[in-house]
C-alpha cells in the first residue's frame, strides 16, 4: 500500500510539472495615460475592449496550436495596428509635418534574436516588417526609406501614406500644432511639460508550450513629434526585451526616458541578478524611478514561467491578457 502510494505520488508530481511546462499564456497592451469614460465615448468603451478581446484570442489561437511565441505576438498585434483605436497601424498619430511616421520591433527569446523599423510610412503592418528584419537580415533595425524598400522587397503588404489618415487622429495634431508646444524639452529632468497625456503605444508578449518567450511593440510615436523622431518602441532593450531564462516585456510612454534606461532591459536585469520577481522589478523602474523623473507610462510582461506582470504609472492603461489558467481578462482603468 505504502508502495502504490508513492508510486501515484511521483506520478502526480510528474504530471503537474509536465502542465506546467506545456502551459501558454499572453498579455497585450494599448497605451497608458488620462484615459476615462468619457474620452471613450467618441468610439465606445466596448469597441476599444472588444479590439483587446480580439488581440488576445488571436495570438492565444497561435498559441492553442502549437505555434511559436513570435507568431503569437506577431497575430495580436496585427490585430491592434488594423484597428483605428490605436496609436499603431492604422491609427498612428501625425509628425510635426502632418505625416505618419511608425515603429515597431520583435524580439525572440529563445535565441535573443530581433527585428525592428523605424519611421516607415508605407508598410501597412510594422509589426511584420520587424519580423521579416529578423527573420530575413542579419540586422536588427532598419529604418525611414530603406526599410520601406525592403519591406517591399521582402513581399510585404505596402499601402498608399493615405491609408493612415484617420479624422480623430488628425483632429488631434492640429489641436496639439495651435497650442504650438515647444519641440525642446523644458524641464531639467528632460521632461516635456507640453508632453502627451496619453501614450497609445501598443504591445504584446507571450509565452509558447515549450516555455519559449517573445515580446514585441508598435506605434505612431507622440503627436506633432518632429519628423524622424525615432521612439523606444523599436529600440531594443528599451522598448521591447525578452530572454526565456526571465521574462518578456513590451512598454508604453515617454520614449526619450524609455530610450535613456534601457527600461525593458532594466527590469528583466532586475529580476535576474537581484533574484526578485518579475512584478517587484516592473513596480520599482515603473512606478518609483521613471515616476521620479516625471515620464509616465508602464509595461506589460510574463515571467519565465507565463506569470502576467502589468505596471503603469498613469491614471490607467489598456490591457488584458490570457493566462495559464486560460481566463480571458481586459482592464483599461485601475
Amino acid at each position: 500500500m505504502k508502495t502504490l502510494f508513492l508510486l501515484v505520488a511521483l506520478l502526480t508530481g510528474f504530471g503537474s510539472q509536465t502542465n506546467a511546462a506545456n502551459q501558454t499564456a499572453i498579455v497585450i497592451h494599448g497605451g497608458a495615460g488620462r484615459i476615462s469614460p468619457e474620452s471613450l465615448e467618441r468610439f465606445g468603451e466596448e469597441n476599444y475592449r472588444a479590439t483587446l478581446r480580439r488581440a488576445l484570442q488571436a495570438g492565444h489561437a497561435v498559441l492553442k496550436k502549437g505555434g511559436h511565441a513570435t507568431d503569437a505576438v506577431e497575430a495580436a498585434i496585427v490585430v491592434l495596428e488594423d484597428s483605428p483605436l490605436f496609436n499603431a497601424g492604422k491609427g498612428a498619430v501625425f509628425t510635426s509635418a502632418g505625416e505618419n511616421e511608425l515603429d515597431a520591433s520583435i524580439m525572440d527569446g529563445a535565441n535573443m534574436m530581433a527585428g525592428a523599423v523605424g519611421g516607415v510610412t508605407v508598410i501597412k503592418n510594422p509589426i511584420k516588417g520587424a519580423r521579416a528584419v529578423m527573420d530575413k537580415t542579419p540586422h536588427v533595425l532598419l529604418t525611414g526609406p530603406g526599410a520601406n524598400e525592403f519591406a517591399k522587397s521582402a513581399g510585404l503588404e505596402i499601402v498608399d501614406r493615405k491609408y493612415f489618415h484617420t479624422d480623430h487622429r488628425f483632429e488631434s495634431w492640429e489641436k496639439r500644432r495651435k497650442e504650438k508646444p515647444e519641440l525642446k524639452p523644458k524641464s531639467k529632468n528632460g521632461a516635456s511639460l507640453s508632453g502627451d497625456r496619453f501614450y497609445s503605444t501598443v504591445g504584446a508578449v507571450a509565452r509558447d508550450k515549450n516555455g519559449n518567450l517573445a515580446a514585441g511593440t508598435s506605434t505612431g510615436g507622440l503627436t506633432n513629434k518632429r519628423f524622424g523622431r525615432i521612439g523606444d518602441s523599436p529600440i531594443i532593450g528599451a522598448g521591447t526585451y525578452a530572454d526565456n531564462r526571465v521574462g518578456g516585456i513590451s512598454c508604453t510612454g515617454h520614449g526619450e526616458f524609455f530610450i535613456r534606461h534601457a527600461i525593458a532591459f532594466d527590469i528583466l536585469a532586475r529580476t535576474r541578478y537581484l533574484k526578485t520577481d518579475l512584478q517587484t522589478s516592473a513596480d520599482v523602474v515603473v512606478k518609483e524611478q521613471l515616476k521620479a523623473m516625471g515620464a509616465g507610462g508602464g509595461i506589460i510582461g510574463l515571467d519565465a514561467d507565463g506569470r502576467v506582470v502589468t505596471s503603469f504609472n498613469t491614471p490607467s492603461m489598456f490591457r488584458g491578457w490570457i493566462g495559464t489558467d486560460g481566463k480571458l481578462t481586459v482592464k483599461i482603468f485601475k
